[in-house]
């Protein structure tokens, strides 16, 4: 599967096509720090407030690179689509979060 496959979906069915297969659950985890540079970085923004651009972009690479994760998990399965596409994270130590994407593989089909 291509990591832009336009076949993800949050919701358990994709309009004009059917399931024909279930392939079970596929996920893609990683886990990730910011360094010291970063942190000091991320510590000077939220002087002046609002957005923390380097957390943020940390969060975006992160939920990116675990959604590719998961996709290469179901196209190795034989899946063409993932429905159900769930995120979830967890701090496991100081600084230290694991991000983990996760959803259902299945074959699809144009509807007839």
């Amino acid at each position: 599967m291509s990591p832009t496959h336009p076949l993800t979906t949050t919701t358990f069915e994709l309009p004009g096509y059917r399931i024909t297969k279930s392939f079970g659950v596929v996920r893609g985890i990683i886990v990730r720090s910011r360094s010291i540079v970063g942190n000091i970085g991320a510590s000077i923004q939220t002087i002046f407030g609002g957005n923390i651009s380097l957390y943020t972009s940390l969060c975006e690479r992160a939920r990116d690179d675990a959604f590719r994760q998961m996709l290469t998990h179901a196209g190795e399965l034989g899946a063409n689509a993932v429905v159900g596409v769930r995120y979830d994270a967890t701090e496991i130590g100081a600084g230290i979060t694991e991000v983990l994407c996760y959803g259902t593989a299945v074959f699809v089909e144009v509807a007839s």
